[in-house]
């Protein structure tokens, strides 16, 4: 985890990616996502199946986005905060944007891989920041180290409303869509990482969906060799297996039940099939506009995708305020 000389200190994040300025105009930004049909040394597809859109920042973005640790690590006031070039806070799941395109999406290190503090976002305070979670007054800590970079997907939320039918009726945790980066690198608390999803593993906590998208940094030297779940098994052998029994597991040392997994206990691949025409519809986001676009499914969808595609759509609902946000901080 990070460390702080001082009671307040800042640093340089490592932005693999771009940042949105908080409170600029926001604008749809599409992807093609398509057949599992690559060559080597590309990390993206090369046939086309369908088009998606995905809420992304229309503001000019800048990579001087900053990180300052306010307080002591593995104190009840310990904050990370996000600033962006001016000195202005910027809310990590709000305001980085989601997208890059290419099928790429920014990841934002709330858990270095090999730490066991149980950082998340404050989605109930301002801003945002990363902080250790607590029960009960005392700060949380996970049973054993994560052995992978752990955080979520800026601009998703998984709806507390909305039953997922796929997977067994299960509500949304009201968070942000977490991901498991399986890199070789261990990143920082606050990092901003371009990673390629591969596979989705859909955790039942406590009877919530709590969806754990499996992906790589593109900065990872094996990057290019993976592309789908298949593709793990064959150059990380076990590791899906491993992060599901992870997850199922660790609550078991302090007297609770094992986790459970839908669509049948497995990560789901890219081989989701979803016949379907959606009409085009666009919604205004506060500033922002969300564009549903006409999407023409006819085939094979990467499961992760839709995943990340429908959570950005109810955190755009959230934004919108067309879905209640309870204690969620909008800023």
């Amino acid at each position: 985890m990070a460390t702080a000389a001082t009671s307040s200190a800042t640093r340089f994040a490592t932005v693999s990616s771009t940042a949105a300025l908080h409170g600029l105009r926001s604008r749809s930004s599409s992807t093609c996502h398509r057949a599992s049909f690559f060559l080597p040394g590309r990390s993206t597809p090369i046939s086309l199946i369908s088009r998606r859109r995905f809420v992304a920042p229309s503001a000019l973005l800048k990579s001087d986005l900053r990180v300052k640790e306010d307080g002591q690590p593995e104190t009840l006031d310990y904050r990370v905060f996000f600033l962006d070039g001016s000195g202005k806070k910027v809310s990590p799941w709000h305001d980085v944007p989601l997208h890059l395109g290419d099928g790429v999406y920014n990841f934002i290190v709330e858990i270095p891989k090999g730490t066991s503090a149980k950082m998340e976002v404050a989605t109930d305070e301002a801003y945002t920041p990363i902080k250790q979670d607590t029960k009960k007054g005392k700060l949380r800590f996970y049973p054993y180290n994560i052995n992978w970079n752990y955080g979520l997907l800026p601009q998703t939320w998984e709806d507390p409303s909305f039953a997922n039918a796929e997977v067994e009726g299960a509500f949304g945790d009201n968070d942000p869509v977490d991901i498991v980066e399986i890199g070789e690198r261990r990143a920082n608390i606050g990092d901003i990482l371009k990673v390629k999803p591969l596979a989705a593993l859909a955790m039942i906590d406590e009877g919530e969906l709590d969806w754990k998208i499996v992906a790589i940094s593109l900065d990872d030297p094996r990057a290019s060799l993976v592309n789908d779940a298949d593709d793990v098994e064959k150059h990380f052998p076990g590791t899906l297996t491993a992060i599901r029994d992870w997850f199922r597991d660790y609550k078991i040392p302090d007297g609770k039940p094992a986790n459970k997994f839908g669509l049948g206990n497995k990560a789901a691949n890219k081989n989701h099939v979803q016949k379907a025409i959606l009409p085009v519809s666009v919604r205004p986001i506060g500033e922002a506009q969300v564009m549903s676009g006409v999407w023409a499914v006819s085939g094979c969808e990467e499961y992760a995708l839709k995943v990340i595609r429908e959570t950005n759509e109810s955190w755009a609902k959230l934004m919108k305020r067309s879905a209640p946000a309870g204690d969620l901080s909008l800023v």
